[in-house]
């Protein structure tokens, strides 16, 4: 495949997916301060859909000795979600959210491919990596036009329990170097990531209809 590290030629092989999810009209409503706490509560509520998913996939997984690496609680952001879901919407949260359909795609495959390391870690990577990086600019955005403090509202983008981000980035990055996969398995991992920043890009778009209808009411 390369005699680059695994880490750069996932990153070169999906940097084109990750700039496409990033180019979409809700983001660009939301860090404009145009929308609405609840609307910004819906991209919380698919988030939860979608962790709650993938972290039942993680525990399901520690004892792999492929995926072991890739299971790290202090990723884990179901509780977060549910302090900033309870800000948002309060007590009643529960009932005043439900997974859209491309949410319920990107849930369908992450429990599709939960027995598959290889799934696993290109959905661990598409997520986490992500919000440990551009996500850390949206937190503090968000802290700016809502006025959320720690404790709820923006505790889904706090990793207090990582320490340096940069220097964790930097060790996520030698775990997938350092993952004990042949060429074919590493080609599948890859495809796997384009999906899963694919099936995440869907779900930024549905979420666009949202910002849309509420700009124009």
């Amino acid at each position: 495949m390369s005699d680059s590290p695994f880490s750069e030629v996932l990153r070169n092989a999906t940097w084109g997916d990750h700039e496409s999810a990033e180019d979409e009209s809700y983001l660009k409503a939301l860090m404009a301060g145009s929308l609405s706490p609840e609307a910004y509560g819906e991209m919380v509520a698919q988030h939860y859909f979608a962790y709650v998913a993938l972290e039942s996939a993680s525990r399901s997984l520690a004892a792999d000795p492929v995926a072991a690496p890739f299971v790290i609680p202090e990723l884990y952001r179901e509780e977060a979600l549910v302090r900033d879901l309870e800000t948002i919407y309060g007590s009643g949260w529960r009932s005043r959210i439900e997974p859209s359909k491309p949410t319920l795609t990107l849930v369908a495959r992450i429990n599709q491919v939960a027995t598959w390391p290889g799934g696993y870690i290109a959905h661990h990577y598409t997520r986490y990596m992500g919000d440990l990086s551009g996500g850390q600019f949206i937190r503090m955005e968000l802290q700016k036009i809502y006025g959320y403090q720690p404790g709820g509202g923006v505790d889904f983008y706090l990793f207090d329990g990582i320490g340096s981000l940069p220097r964790f980035k930097n060790e996520y990055r030698a775990r997938l170097d350092a993952l004990p996969l042949n060429e074919a398995e590493k080609g599948r991992l890859i495809r796997e990531t384009r999906l899963a920043y694919l099936l995440n890009t869907e779900v930024l778009g549905e979420l666009g209809r949202v910002a849309r209808s509420e700009l124009v009411a």
